[in-house]
């Protein structure tokens, strides 16, 4: 699909990929070079009402198939998406931008998602106990939902979208897939496979749209579940919608998480994860660390280290072998955070390095890795999700501080403690108010069979993404009390 030419990108609904004519389209273009890649059409309601049916349809069968059966189509589609890594990691690079290292590994852990789904038949069962009464046996079983839809960000477009449609369809649900209209080719090229895969018919689709079809989806009466990955300001309109119309909902939102780091702390180590959480996938997801917290003396040692590695680092096209970090993934993105680059400026913070300067000398997609030394906790720098290679520095005392720091942001996705101390540890683990927390460990990113857990405004609903909490948000649970005469 790479370098063939700008393609169409159809809709998959109904077990068959469909071109919808007279629909508005949307380039798709390489970050890295601005090459437009595809056209994607925008679903109107009416494509969505058809989808929907369709879906719905497709359910009722599929509820009805053993829960063994299910999964055989998802263990030939893990089969087939280990076949295809680098081809799907490559389609990902080159619509995202980030580096085909970080396009393998989030294949990689989409994979590992299909996987934990296969152990459906065990993570479905219920609980029984005979004799609650006399003559009286009670039992609980999980029974699937019904349509449930996804709305899914630009930013890990295999992985994200896998977090959801396997757990679901494994449960007996239909599933409808809105990707982002950034980069509708990676979960074109994934449905491919799951096609191959052998999934009937209507159990699960793909529309393309804007905010047009995502409301569509969202206030269709046939749709009962909606998982969303984004912003914070759409997962709470998200949630405000959906909530009020009686559906299930999970919408997991922005973030600004804070990396600690104290005295005893292994600096090689440390700047390893620092730039791996800060740098990796241009600061484009949710378990970036955007603020680094010095507490302590450490922030000299640990800065040196930091910027000579960051000034040797490769800023290219994702590509090619040897790029550290790619571009950011619209032209406009990548102004809006120079601008809050400069604002940090504004605000008094020093640069230390400015990555402002490849907009001109690579292309206006790039911004390179930032550090703004000197910060103050109620900037805006330090507060406002960048979403971008921008490292905010705080300058603490005491762990204390730093504590009382990362628990008044608004957000509470994850946080990261960089120490040698499993005391200092202990207390920032417990005390700490976010969902996901490292211990000397840059990204927190949960495996499959952990929920993906942020907290406050970085996420709306009762169930999180993955883990146990997905088998519970895809199915209902029933208690059937039974006597025999």
């Amino acid at each position: 699909m790479v370098g063939s030419g700008v393609k169409s990108v159809s809709f998959y609904v109904n077990g068959q990929w469909t071109k919808p004519a007279g629909r508005g389209t949307l380039p798709v273009s390489n970050p890295a070079t601005g090459e437009v890649l595809a056209e994607v059409p925008l679903a109107n309601s009416a494509d969505v009402d058809h989808c929907v049916q369709t879906a719905h349809e497709g359910y009722l069968k599929w509820r009805d198939v053993p829960v063994v059966d299910r999964v055989q189509v998802l263990y030939r589609y893990k089969a087939l998406l280990e076949a295809h890594v680098t081809e799907l990691a490559e389609i990902l690079t080159a619509e995202n931008g980030k580096t085909l290292d970080d396009a393998k590994a989030e294949v990689r852990r989409g994979i590992q998602m299909v996987e934990v789904s296969c152990g459906m038949p065990s993570l479905m069962m219920g609980d029984s106990l005979n004799d609650v009464a006399a003559g009286i046996d009670c039992k609980t079983i999980r029974q699937p939902i019904g349509v449930c839809v996804g709305v899914t960000p630009f930013n890990f477009p295999a992985m994200v979208p896998m977090w959801m449609y396997p757990f679901a369809i494994a449960a007996g649900n239909a599933f409808i897939l809105k990707p982002s209209e950034h980069v509708p080719l990676t979960p074109s090229f994934a449905m491919d496979l799951l096609h191959e895969a052998g999934l009937p018919a209507g159990v699960m689709n793909v529309l393309h749209g804007d905010r047009d079809t995502v409301d569509a989806l969202l206030h269709h009466p046939t749709v009962k579940a909606i998982s969303f990955v984004g912003s914070t300001p759409v997962a709470k309109y998200i949630y405000a919608s959906a909530a009020a119309e009686g559906k299930r909902v999970q919408a997991l939102g922005g973030a600004k998480n804070h990396l600690v780091v104290c005295p005893d702390a292994n600096l090689p180590k440390t700047v390893d994860g620092i730039i791996a959480s800060a740098f990796g996938a241009a600061g484009e997801r949710c378990l970036a660390g955007s603020v680094l917290v010095c507490v302590g003396g450490v922030a000299e040692p640990l800065l040196d280290l930091l910027i000579e590695r960051v000034r040797n680092m490769n800023i290219g096209d994702g590509s090619r072998p040897g790029t550290d970090m790619g571009p950011l993934i619209t032209t406009e993105h990548a102004g809006r955070v120079a601008g809050h680059i400069q604002r940090g400026i504004s605000e008094g913070a020093v640069p230390l390095t400015d990555g402002r300067s490849l907009r001109t000398s690579i292309g206006s997609y790039f911004v390179g890795p930032t550090i703004l030394d000197h910060a103050h906790p109620d900037m805006s720098i330090a507060c406002d999700e960048i979403f971008g290679p921008v490292l905010t520095v705080l300058r603490v005392d005491t762990l204390d501080e730093a504590i009382e720091i990362v628990n008044r942001s608004r957000f509470g996705n994850a946080s990261v403690i960089f120490t040698d101390s499993g005391s200092a540890a202990r207390e920032y683990s417990s005390r700490v108010e976010a969902g996901m927390v490292g211990i000397n460990i840059g990204v927190a990113a949960p495996m499959a069979f952990f929920p993906f857990a942020g907290w406050k405004q970085s996420f709306f609903g009762d169930l999180h993404a993955h883990g146990k909490d997905a088998v519970s948000f895809y199915t209902e649970q029933k208690v059937i009390m039974s006597r025999w005469f």
